[in-house]
């Protein structure tokens, strides 16, 4: 390949659904690209705004509160048909939190109806009274050669459910995971990847981030190999503190207690029914290359 290869990235909602530093997961994608010679190209569409989800690679979906959860819910009803197709093409997606509940086929709050999802992920969120909240470590097995763990911040009152046809991104251990019962972390599906960690997860992650990276240039470049390795010291020792803190005694007592107190009263599974070369952006607000 003599083209410098280029990585369309799509963040979806990036003044809605913005909570807990996650835009943070666009920063450490054009970093890393940036010091390998990858070109970024970056397209935001935010509410009423539908992009050419065909020329995205990476997709970029994150968290936020119920209020902003529901108007990202309603909009997406635009941007459905073509953001199914894209999933469906093997693009890649990163749901973090709210965006993984959007993917999902629904979420129900305490008060109020159930908030339809996209229906992507074969899983069901319910809404629970008390909240987790620490940090997470999580085993995950991503395919030949991509075993590896990741750690980050859980902060979600959400008990999520896979169904018959999801597959977990990972098992915890430590932290709560989905619901704090089952022993799972996120879900996958194609190239999904949906997770409850904020932190952002990708910087403290760079093994993550980097298969997030070589999945997408494969979409759009069949032929590319490995990527470069990078030396990553910092980001290794950052991950190394957030398993530390995850896989603390501590931690596990408070996810073991908060699971044990949401049990009470509701089933142990939910049934699930319906319900470098610089970056360029297209459309930026607020944003400056790293």
């Amino acid at each position: 390949m003599t083209a410098v290869p280029t990585v369309r990235i799509c963040y979806l909602y990036p003044r809605l659904l913005s909570v807990a530093g996650d835009r943070g997961n666009l920063f450490a994608l054009l970093q890393r690209c940036a010091w390998r010679g990858i070109r970024c190209s970056v397209t935001e569409a935010d509410v009423g705004e539908v992009p050419d989800f065909a020329q995205a690679d990476v997709i970029l979906l994150h968290g936020g509160q119920d209020r902003e959860m529901t108007a990202a819910a309603q909009d997406l009803t635009a941007k459905a048909s073509p953001l199914r197709d894209a999933i469906e093409a093997d693009a890649v997606v990163l749901a973090v939190c709210a965006g993984y509940q959007l993917l999902g086929r629904y979420y129900a709050p305490l008060d109020g109806p159930p908030i339809q999802g996209l229906g992507v992920l074969d899983v069901v969120t319910q809404a629970g009274a008390t909240r987790f909240i620490g940090h997470v470590a999580v085993q995950c097995d991503l395919g030949p050669g991509s075993r590896l763990q990741i750690a980050g911040f859980e902060n979600h009152s959400g008990r999520t459910y896979l169904g018959r046809d999801a597959r977990p991104l990972g098992h915890v251990l430590g932290g709560a995971g989905n619901n704090g019962a089952d022993g799972t972390e996120g879900a996958r599906y194609r190239e999904v990847y949906a997770t409850y960690l904020h932190g952002p997860v990708l910087p403290k992650n760079p093994a993550l981030a980097d298969h997030l990276l070589c999945r997408g240039l494969a979409h759009r470049y069949q032929d590319f190999g490995p990527l470069p390795r990078l030396t990553d010291q910092a980001e290794e020792q950052a991950h190394a503190a957030a398993m530390r803190l995850a896989r603390r005694p501590a931690a596990r007592w408070r996810a073991a207690a908060s699971a044990a107190a949401s049990r009470i009263g509701r089933p142990a599974r939910m049934p699930v029914t319906a319900g470098g070369p610089a970056a360029t952006t297209e459309k930026v607000a607020g944003w400056t290359s790293p």
